[in-house]
């Protein structure tokens, strides 16, 4: 039984079918209030932002390996679900707010799809947000500009009214994500 409710969900879960991960101490801790920038120099909050199913992905754009092949899956994903009659707002935030500016944002969002939406802000805000998300990152020293950052690579499903729905592990492909994110939308009315 035990197993069942950590896969399946708990019954009566309109969700349960849809979901394959749990969260340890719930799905409520997962997201939450925040302020950041928007990649035209804006302060938004969350909001502003999640007005609709979101695909949230945390990472940085000089990442020279995950984060370019995870956003444009969720891309991808978004472009499948288009297909299928559903409307998601892929979403990145920036976790190295030192070099990414909004217009660094604006430049990088924009080649990996027209509707993906850049957030950058002050160390504060991002830390704040990744803690909300209880997402991971920790900058690596270099000279100068030059510097890796570590962090977790999930990518979050936000509803506006319910928040934390669900979350993606980089194997997961783009079909595999826009067929879990239908299934959601589906279920949610």
């Amino acid at each position: 039984a035990g197993l069942w409710i950590t896969t399946l969900g708990t019954p009566g879960d309109r969700f349960a079918k849809c979901g394959t991960t749990a969260v340890a101490g719930g799905s409520a801790l997962i997201g939450g209030p925040f302020t950041l920038v928007d990649e035209t120099g804006r302060t938004v909050t969350e909001a502003q932002v999640i007005t609709r199913p979101s695909l949230v992905y945390f990472g940085y754009t000089s990442c020279p390996d995950v984060c370019p092949l995870d956003s444009a899956r969720n891309a991808e994903a978004v472009d499948i679900l288009a297909g299928l009659g559903h409307d998601v707002q892929p979403v990145l935030i920036s976790i190295d707010p030192d070099r990414d500016t909004p217009e660094v944002m604006a430049q990088y969002t924009d080649l990996l799809h027209p509707d993906m939406l850049g957030l950058t802000g002050s160390a504060e805000q991002v830390r704040a947000v990744a803690e909300a998300y209880k997402v991971y990152y920790q900058k690596h020293d270099g000279d100068g500009e030059i510097h890796l950052m570590d962090h977790s690579p999930f990518t979050y499903l936000m509803f506006p009214d319910t928040g934390f729905a669900e979350f993606y592990r980089g194997d997961t492909s783009a079909a595999q994500m826009a067929r879990s994110v239908a299934c959601f939308m589906d279920r949610a009315g």
